[in-house]
């Protein structure tokens, strides 16, 4: 085990620590901004008392609203990346200095503060010179707080494009719970808040003695190692953003778009993988976070056009899709991709010999002895077990919702029975699953293409050709042993995404 995480580790310290570095910086800056509201505003509510519990009372409400729901918010505002995460964190942060600030300035001494007054100073002497400097303490021990509870909470933010740690432990998960690589996200996440706190403790304790000093030195190290980037970072922007969905699949497509276009034209490309699920990354591709990135023909009529596809053609089926994006969104979807990568209820080769399962109809006769494993977004679809309980009246007794990189642990562990997948996911052929026939056609045609707006295409247009290099190709087999190479094998998909453009001559050695 220990050979194993070793072994991890070497292979991807540098991505390690380029993460350590994105999680310090997002939390930092939060960190500081919630200082910067948070101290201030606890300073006046002492002036002021009546709305003091109130205002307290919606910062403790701010933080009971899961950290997920209010990036979800955010995204139609302000995109992706480290913008509405760093508004989160700071909402998160806020409470424990707020709270902090108030109490302790508001419990300083009576006396004191009347022996100030006496001696001829104004509000705001007393407060710099007594107040603030006898309530500092208390007012680092809420700073201390606040800065764990916004480095736990970073790791979220990697959902949505905004790096750091959780990069590593979302990777992990989608790897079917990589016990290794979790471990090598989450290990230093707490080693960060771990020695974050300790330097926050040396200057809580220097501030009973230095008072308000101690607070300014901390603010000025804080900013100081939050600019540094910007003081010798002089990399110029990238024409094109290419995002993706969390997966080894869309990893791999965004890679040979990223590599065909930099081969074939002058464009800077960068790309964000792993930016969650469907609405987060179709979100940040409206809002112009994104300029491109790989969607489903059937994910496109039936998430984003709210429609039944009219065929099972495949062609059908893109010519539908593509043809409701233009007029719906002002979108361009370039040619699909062989491969069909659409959905599929799955069950290992022993429980459907011991129940005879060959269709997803046969189901109805076990639905009360099957335990189901499906992703949230399958639970909660019409091409998914929406549409299952509509078309093949099925209504399963026990149904576990879970992150896609659960299922397959899940349904190989024996806690689940059967699990929705993907035709072309890798671990079809690591746990050597067979999938369940759909004879309705409750599933339609899922083929990979690249989706973008049409203002990017009129700003671009040489890409659509570019692009259009890939339509046609990538088959079932050959999509399935690329995940393979990455989820197992541990490949990088910008290798593998090479190694198959040489392959079929699209791109030189």
């Amino acid at each position: 085990m220990m050979g194993e995480f070793i072994s991890v580790f070497q292979k991807r310290q540098d991505v390690l620590f380029e993460t350590i570095w994105e999680h310090l910086q997002v939390s930092l800056i939060s960190l500081i901004i919630a200082i910067v509201i948070a101290v201030p505003l606890g300073i006046i509510l002492t002036r002021y008392k009546r709305v003091a519990e109130p205002i307290i009372g919606l910062s403790a409400i701010m933080q009971t609203i899961p950290s997920l729901a209010v990036l979800a918010f955010l995204i139609p505002f302000f995109g992706i990346g480290t913008t509405p995460a760093i508004i989160a964190l700071t909402a998160y942060g806020l409470l424990p200095i707020l709270r902090n600030t108030y109490t302790s300035i508001k419990e300083v001494d009576p006396a004191l503060k009347e022996a100030a007054t006496g001696m001829g100073m104004n509000s705001f002497k007393r407060l710099t010179k007594v107040e603030l400097p006898i309530a500092m303490p208390v007012i680092m021990a809420g700073i201390r707080t606040s800065m764990v509870l916004i480095v736990g909470t970073t790791t979220i933010a990697a959902l949505i494009g905004a790096g750091g740690l959780g990069e590593l432990i979302l990777l992990g998960l989608d790897r079917g719970a990589d016990l290794n690589l979790i471990l090598l996200g989450a290990i230093p996440a707490a080693l960060l808040a771990i020695i974050l706190d300790m330097i926050l403790r040396g200057f809580e304790r220097i501030s009973k003695r230095a008072g308000f000093k101690s607070f300014i030195a901390m603010m000025v190290i804080a900013v100081l190692i939050v600019a540094s980037p910007l003081l010798f970072n002089s990399d110029k922007k990238a024409d094109l953003v290419i995002g993706a969905k969390l997966g080894s699949e869309p990893a791999i497509l965004i890679n040979m778009y990223k590599l065909l276009i930099e081969e074939q034209t002058d464009l800077e490309v960068t790309l964000k993988p792993g930016l969650g699920k469907t609405a987060f990354v179709f979100s940040a591709l409206q809002n112009g976070s994104i300029d491109i990135y790989p969607e489903f023909t059937g994910t496109a009529i039936v998430t984003h056009m709210e429609q039944k596809a009219q065929s099972n053609d495949s062609a059908e089926v893109y010519k539908q899709a593509k043809k409701g994006m233009q007029e719906k969104y002002n979108m361009a979807f370039l040619s699909p991709m062989k491969f069909n990568n659409t959905y599929a209820v799955a069950t290992t080769k022993e429980f459907a010999d011991k129940y005879k399962l060959k269709t997803i109809n046969d189901l109805n006769s076990v639905e009360d002895a099957i335990t189901a494993g499906f992703t949230l977004e399958f639970n909660d679809r019409y091409d998914g077990y929406v549409g299952m309980q509509e078309i093949y009246n099925l209504d399963f007794k026990n149904v576990k919702t879970m992150e896609p990189g659960i299922r397959q642990g899940a349904i190989a562990n024996g806690d689940v029975d059967i699990i929705d997948a993907y035709a072309t996911d890798s671990y079809m052929i690591e746990l050597d699953l067979v999938t369940l026939d759909d004879p309705k056609n409750l599933f339609p045609p899922y083929q990979g293409a690249p989706l973008m707006r049409e203002e990017t295409l009129v700003k671009y247009p040489e890409i659509e050709d570019i692009l259009n290099q890939l339509g046609g190709k990538i088959t079932d087999d050959q999509m399935r042993y690329m995940n393979y190479q990455v989820d197992y094998k541990d490949q990088s998909p910008e290798r593998v995404a090479r190694d198959y453009l040489v392959e079929q001559g699209l791109l030189d050695k």
